[in-house]
């Protein structure tokens, strides 16, 4: 799937800060004149929103992992068809929080589907749509889960896991990243906001 605009991936265990990223890249941005989308995973639509309240609401009824990998499969393909590929039409830049590598890593590491048969489905899902570029922020689960819980807000499903849960997600995240280091960045998620920015920052002018 050709396109003219630019594609950007935000990846990262809970409370790694990828929001707080995006936001401050997306205000850069767009104070510099590009024509930038932001948007999330799963989410970014209509269905994508009532897929991830499916997804993330904690119920007294467990969500199959298999019925789990098709429901992120299924809002994937809604938003690359609805949102993500129309804006690269467009030439916008799109920041987009997760995307493929997250599915490779939850549902294909943690959730103990094979990776690589987990990507061809991500791959048949975004109709082969890749991003330009994907910023990877590094943290520690012990840390990054204490964030979650400093904000007061209730745990999802997801960040409900056991820590051996998070630590695999770590682990696979690592994989990639020496698989496609060219596409697949690690930014030190441990340090302030502001220096995260300025990581991304560095890499981004390179690529823009």
């Amino acid at each position: 799937m050709p396109n003219t605009g630019c594609f950007l991936t935000f990846e990262g265990g809970d409370g790694a800060g990828k929001s707080t990223l995006i936001d401050k890249l997306h205000r850069y941005l767009e104070r510099m004149g590009k024509l930038t989308l932001k948007t999330r995973a799963p989410g970014g639509t209509k269905v994508g929103e009532t897929i991830r309240s499916l997804l993330l609401t904690k119920s007294e009824t467990p969500l199959s992992v298999r019925g789990e990998l098709f429901l992120f499969l299924a809002d994937r393909a809604q938003h690359v068809d609805e949102i993500i590929y129309p804006a690269l039409q467009k030439g916008q830049i799109v920041l987009c929080d997760r995307y493929n590598d997250s599915t490779v890593a939850y549902q294909g590491t943690a959730r103990g589907f094979e990776p690589v048969w987990t990507r061809s489905l991500c791959d048949f899902a975004t109709n082969g749509l890749q991003p330009d570029l994907t910023l990877y922020l590094d943290i520690d689960p012990k840390i990054g889960l204490s964030r979650v819980a400093n904000t007061g807000i209730d745990k999802d499903r997801i960040e409900s896991e056991a820590l051996s849960f998070h630590e695999k997600i770590r682990s696979a995240f690592h994989k990639i990243a020496k698989e496609e280091p060219k596409r697949f960045r690690i930014l030190d998620a441990s340090k302030s906001p502001d220096e995260v920015f300025e990581q991304a920052l560095g890499i981004l002018n390179d690529v823009l």
